[in-house]
Parts: structure tokens; sequence; C-alpha cells
């Protein structure tokens, strides 16, 4: 059950004067950098329903263990250029050697090969060989730098596990082991804090718990009457679990308690904490025939690093985001049901960002928490084809990125952090197969701003360009980034500044074997 709630540097490597800028980086891997401290040490840091929603999809025609530091080097002109010093040791070199590389290209050195890095999501049935995948995520110890498993959850209900370690060219690919939860999409999967366990969240109105090492259900959590959109495991509980649903409602699981049926071979569990509308509802206006409101669906949660006993949750209507306290039921208990215990956002945004370019409001798709030097920060992805930065704990909209070609009008595109906060990716709804990378390490020290002139330049952002249809689910490994597409693939980027290099001096020969950012 839930706890009762509690009482109201950077390091000088060398003199670097003189020290040139035209340094190439002799390393074929350049890792995912970790967050540096005041000391210098790394960061340790399907019964198919009416309602539910077929994604039909659209294809084209055609932390690490590396020491990071920043370091200012001074020009002539008295110009100051950050660089970025990396100690390569997992690459196998000896920890005195290091390269400098400018902050700026390493989003440009993202890689990814024709041949190692693509995985097919193979489909259950004879019609088709592939199924589009519709989530993706990488275990915790992928993030920390250990074996990069990767879970990929399909339109048919199908998760697979995918070993996702970098190989030489043509070496066959790692067995992989795949789970069949559900026979309806699964729209969000999780893994639980010690890898043994995925949540799949499906349009079968359920949500379901498989042991990865036995490969069964372990429980069925009912509750939602509608698809179920999105799932997230407490941190601070092994046991304890939230969902958000199509139905506007929260739903808070035990996997200790509430088994509906001890008969039963697969424990089914009723949720301990309900919240309904937890969004509002659509007005009604008009017309003499009384119509029941509508609640609004949720898009996407999350726990807070800092406060395990809080949530965050986003909606489809708006781009209003709430903080809930789930320790903290309101005085007031609900009309309908006098009994139980009534729930109302701690604090919310006091203001929509989606309106403050002249639309209407719109929507968010997905939002994702910062760490490392964009700690404080929350992002979201607006419906609206725009990136939305609030700063945590007050939810206070900062500012808006966006780039000519990022499209986001559906609610099936992702936004992800790197492992260590300096990066965010993005999918796309481009029937290009676009995939976005922000750079949002300064997106804490700049100011607020929301109608930024038209010749101020967005913060530095990378496309690449790999897969057809819709890229949706996306998620970051410690040195590596995954890519879910409409084509029914899964690609692997990884940064590889040598080899950038030599694809964008010889590109027609280059590009039967590799892709790289545009």
């Amino acid at each position: 059950m839930l706890d009762s709630p509690e009482a109201p540097r950077c390091d000088i490597l060398f003199d670097t004067t003189n020290v040139r800028e035209n340094l190439h980086l002799h390393a074929s891997q350049l890792p995912t950098p970790a967050t540096p401290l005041n000391d210098g040490k790394p960061k340790r840091r399907i019964s198919q329903s009416d309602e539910t929603p077929t994604k039909k999809p659209r294809l084209a025609d055609a932390e690490s263990s590396n020491d990071v530091f920043d370091v200012v080097v001074k020009k002539r002109s008295c110009r100051r250029t950050v660089f970025r010093t990396l100690g390569l040791t997992s690459n196998g070199y000896p920890t005195e050697h290091r390269v400098l590389l400018p902050s700026r290209n390493i989003l440009q050195s993202f890689v990814s090969s024709h041949t190692s890095d693509v995985f097919k999501c193979h489909s259950r049935t004879v019609d088709s060989f592939v199924t589009p995948p519709y989530a993706c995520a990488y275990s915790n110890e992928a993030k920390r730098g250990g074996i990069p498993l990767l879970a990929v959850a399909t339109e048919q209900g199908s998760v697979n596990i995918l070993d996702t370690t970098k190989r030489t060219e043509w070496d066959c690919e790692p067995a992989r082991v795949t789970l069949e939860p559900h026979d309806n999409g699964i729209f969000d999967v999780k893994w639980n804090a010690d890898d043994t366990l995925l949540a799949t969240a499906s349009g079968d109105k359920s949500t379901r718990i498989s042991s990865v090492e036995t490969q069964q259900l372990t429980s069925i959590l009912d509750g939602h009457a509608s698809t179920v959109k999105c799932v997230a495991w407490d941190p601070a509980h092994r046991d304890l679990l939230t969902t958000g649903g199509r139905d506007g409602m929260l739903c808070v699981y035990d996997l200790r308690v509430n088994n509906l049926s001890d008969q039963d071979e697969i424990p089914a569990r009723s949720a301990v904490i309900t919240i309904t509308a937890a969004h509002g509802q659509d007005k009604i206006s008009g017309g003499r025939q009384k119509i029941r409101p509508l609640p609004r669906g949720i898009t996407n949660i999350l726990y807070p690093d800092d406060r395990p006993h809080g949530l965050v949750s986003s909606g489809s209507f708006d781009g209003i985001l709430h903080y809930w306290d789930l320790r903290l039921p309101s005085d007031k208990s609900s009309k309908r049901s006098p009994k139980k215990p009534s729930y109302h956002p701690l604090f919310s945004s006091t203001m929509d960002p989606t309106t403050f370019h002249g639309a209407r409001c719109r929507g968010i798709t997905s939002i994702s928490q910062g760490s490392g030097p964009s700690a404080g920060l929350l992002f979201a992805l607006g419906a609206d084809s725009r990136l939305y930065i609030y700063s945590y704990p007050t939810l206070t909209p900062l500012r808006t990125e966006t780039h000519p070609n990022l499209q986001t009008n559906s609610f099936y595109v992702r936004l992800a952090t790197s492992p260590c906060g300096r990066w965010l990716a993005s999918g796309s709804t481009s029937r290009a197969g676009s995939l976005f990378l922000f750079d949002v390490s300064n997106a804490g020290r700049i100011a607020p701003s929301y109608g930024r002139r038209a010749d101020e330049p967005i913060s530095q952002t990378v496309r690449f360009r790999g897969q057809s249809g819709e890229i949706g689910a996306v998620d970051w490994a410690s040195d590596m980034i995954a890519s879910c597409a409409d084509d029914g693939t899964v690609r692997i980027w990884r940064p590889d500044l040598e080899r950038y290099q030599t694809c964008i001096s010889n590109p027609e020969e280059q590009k039967w074997e590799w892709f790289w950012s545009t």
C-alpha cells in the first residue's frame, strides 16, 4: 500500500590556449557523455472492441564510464568556444588518451548501418511479413551502460526483446525473446526497476505484467473503460505502477493486493486508486438532446526523480500538465461515491503554452523529464508540431522550440531524453520517416521566450532520415538511440564521427551501407 505522507566545475586539464580546433576523433564510437560533477567524476546516477483505435501504417512511396568535461578554449580573436573532452576508455584507449570535439558536432556524428543496425518486427499473420511497432523502451541497465536490451511492442500485441549491442557488418542478429501478452495493439511498454518485469498497456483495455525470465504473464490489471495509453512504474515501490487511458482515468495498482479471483491461473487485479476525468471533460453546447460529456484522454504520465510519490500527467485536449500527490486525497469526497476519497491535482500549469502562437489549444502527445544539465525541466511534445519546455516542480511553461520539418499531429509520436540529460529525441509523422535530435544542455539557462523573433536561432537540431512512414516510438540507451517506424523496422543510431566524415565525403558510395544526419 502507499506510504503515509510526511510533514509538510570545470576541471583544468591542461593549458588550452593553443589547442587547435581541427582535431579529429580517433575512435570508431563516441559514447554518450555522462554528467560531470564538481569533483570531476561522472555522476551515477485482440479481443477487438468498437472503440479501440486501429492505427494504419502510412508508408512512403519509395550513464557511461567515460570522463567528460567542458573545456573553454581562448582563440586569438578573444572569442571562446566550448569543446567536449572525452576519455575513451571503453573503446580500448588508455585513460590519458583524450580528444576534443565541438559540442555541436556530437549530434551530427550519429550513423546507422543498413545491415547491423536494423531489426524487423515480424508479423504473426501470413498476410504480411512485418508489423508496425507502436512503443519501445530500453532497460534500466541499458541506460546505465549495461547490455542494451530493447523491448519493442507491436500493433499485433507482441513484444520483442532485442539485444542491440554493436556488431560487425553481416554478423547474425542475437537471439531475441518474443512475448505475446495481448491480442490487440500495445501502446506503451515499460521495464520495472530491476528489469525483471515488463508492463504493457493495450487497446484491449487492460495492462498486463510479464516476467522477462519465464516469458509468462504474471498479472492482468483491469479497470479502464477504454484503450490504455500509458504506464509508469513507481520508482520508490517495486510493486506499484500507474496507468492512464483514453477514458481520462488514472489508475494506481498494487501487485501485492486486490486479486479479483483466487481461482484464476493468472491473477486479475483492480486499482487501489482511481482518478476519473483527471484532465476534465469536454463541454457539450447546443442541441436539445442531452449528451453525457466525455472525459479528455490521458496521453502520458511520469514519476519525477526527486519526488517518488508524485505523478505528472498530460492530456489530449490542451498543454496543461497536472502534478498529483497520490498520498493526499482531497477532503471532499466524490459526489457519485461518497465513501471513496477524491483526488485533485496538487498543482497544475498556470497557462497553456499551446495557445501562445494564436492558435486553439492542442494536446500533448508525450512528456519526458530532464537530468544532469537539463535537471528541473520537463519536455513536452505538442500535437501542433512544437516542443514545449516546462520548469519543475511548478510546471510553468518556459519556452518553445520547433523545426521546419517536424510534424507531430498524432498521439502515437513519442519523446525521450538521453541518460546524460543533454539531448532529446523526437519522432515525427512525416512520410519521410524523420527522427529529430535536440541539444537541450543549455535549455535551463535560457530565458523564457514565447514570441521569439523570426531571426533568432533555435537550439541545435539534427534530422535523420532512414525509415519509411511515421516514426512514433524512440528511446535512448547509454550510447545509442532506437527509432521505430511504420515500415515495421527498428533502427539503431550510434555516434561515430569517423564513419560520419567518411559518409559526407563520399555520400554516393556510402549511402548503400549507412544512413546519417542531413
